[in-house]
């Protein structure tokens, strides 16, 4: 009975690191793009309208504080920035430096349900 009840704990334990292995390779879509932007801080900025070089320093608190930076970009349209992985972390760390300022930036851009995100691999200060 024990040698049961253990095949089967290491058969559902194998089966869900399969399973965790097969969702983090999974391709999520969506293509490699590069683009002008400015980085903003997507909480004033969607909430407020508040963006530019006067916005700068409240852009570097919010994202201090976890508030997520994004980028607005020169077609219009607005994207939420993350970081590869999963769980994908917010690219605050990557985005900070750059806050309210015009960038060139790569990475994979996704849209889903009217929303849109990149996951960026590059970032630098446009010329």
């Amino acid at each position: 009975m024990k040698s049961k009840v253990l095949s089967l704990a290491l058969l559902v334990a194998a089966a869900g690191a399969f399973s965790a292995r097969s969702v983090a390779a999974q391709d999520m879509g969506g293509e490699m793009k590069t683009m002008t932007a400015q980085v903003v801080d997507l909480a004033c900025y969607v909430n407020m309208g508040a963006y530019g070089e006067s916005h700068r320093e409240c852009a570097q608190i919010c994202a201090d504080a976890g508030l997520p930076l994004g980028f607005l970009g020169s077609d219009g349209n607005v994207y939420m920035a993350f970081g590869a992985g999963m769980p994908a972390p917010l690219a605050n760390e990557t985005l900070r430096p750059h806050a309210e300022h015009t960038v060139e930036v790569t990475g994979k851009v996704m849209q889903r349900s009217g929303a849109r995100s990149i996951v960026v691999e590059k970032v630098s200060m446009k010329k």
